[in-house]
């Protein structure tokens, strides 16, 4: 039980780190960098960081088929993902990218049951379909909002879905700290491939280069740890459905420092994702995980 509460929080913790992203992302491309340049600066830092961390605790860096697998995660799915958002953030609001992205739990959970992985309880049931209708009350496109930025969300909606499921089978035997040490360091060799092609574009103010640091510090290093502590814990459904505060946070954080409109509508649908993570959090399913570490 207090694993399982443990990896709650940690999620938890992830979705909100996560939910600064595009708060990040909006003040660093006003400082003058694109989406290669500031991915790469993402995750090279992040991953630098977090070798720091791996060599100082003596972690056994993993080898073989698991080492192939992390380094496909990250130079392949977090690539993918990372450039769809990340392009999706230039036509379409922050808030209005994290809450299409958050279409992926619902994604998961049929995914998983359709391979017969998974059983969901009718409290979890529930908490699929709380979390579709919070995240539908949210998506409030506006008049900014273009449809390549709603098509992109959708889209990487799908992609990350793919990522969860595929990272709880190759993370889990890596452990949290091998996992997101080599992820980011992965998709950062991509993202910097990417740059040297098209020439870098760093930013051009110290508040670009703080929110850079942001990104990298909080929704990465921080997002990552917790995301793959919380995912060993606790499964991916139970991961993917708690990770619904991400887009919370963010539609908070994009009215309050982006001045994005924040609707009545929106905030009935931040209630209802916030009543699914409570719905998940009491239930009580004894049936360990399907694709969870050691499965």
């Amino acid at each position: 039980m207090q694993t399982r509460t443990a990896g709650f929080l940690l999620v938890a913790l992830s979705g909100a780190s996560f939910g600064a992203l595009g708060l990040f992302a909006r003040l660093a491309y006003a400082a003058g960098t694109d989406m290669p340049t500031l991915l790469f600066l993402r995750f090279t830092l992040a991953g630098l960081v977090l070798t720091g961390v791996m060599v100082a605790k003596g972690g056994t860096w993993p080898r073989g088929r698991l080492l192939g697998g992390l380094i496909l995660l990250g130079a392949v799915g977090y690539f993918t993902e990372g450039s769809v958002y990340f392009i999706a953030l230039q036509h379409a609001s922050a808030g209005l990218v994290a809450l299409l992205l958050y279409l992926f739990p619902a994604l998961v959970a049929v995914i998983q049951v359709a391979l017969g992985r998974e059983h969901l309880s009718r409290p979890r049931w529930l908490a699929v379909a709380l979390a579709l209708c919070g995240t539908a009350l949210t998506v409030d496109p506006g008049p900014d909002a273009k449809p390549l930025g709603i098509a992109l969300g959708v889209l990487s909606a799908v992609i990350y879905a793919i990522y969860v499921l595929s990272s709880a089978r190759v993370a889990g035997p890596a452990g949290p700290l091998a996992a997101s040490t080599v992820v980011p360091l992965s998709a950062g060799a991509a993202f910097g491939a990417l740059m040297l092609v098209k020439g870098p574009s760093f930013p051009q103010t110290p508040g670009g280069w703080a929110a850079v640091m942001g990104l990298a510090l909080l929704s990465t290093v921080v997002a990552m740890l917790t995301f793959f502590a919380g995912l060993k814990r606790i499964g991916p459904v139970n991961t993917s459905l708690l990770s619904t505060l991400e887009p919370v946070m963010a539609v908070v954080l994009g009215a309050l420092f982006l001045g994005e409109r924040l609707s009545l509508r929106q905030g009935l649908g931040g209630l209802l994702i916030l009543v699914a993570v409570v719905v998940l959090a009491r239930s009580d399913s004894s049936r360990p995980e399907a694709g969870a570490a050691g499965a």
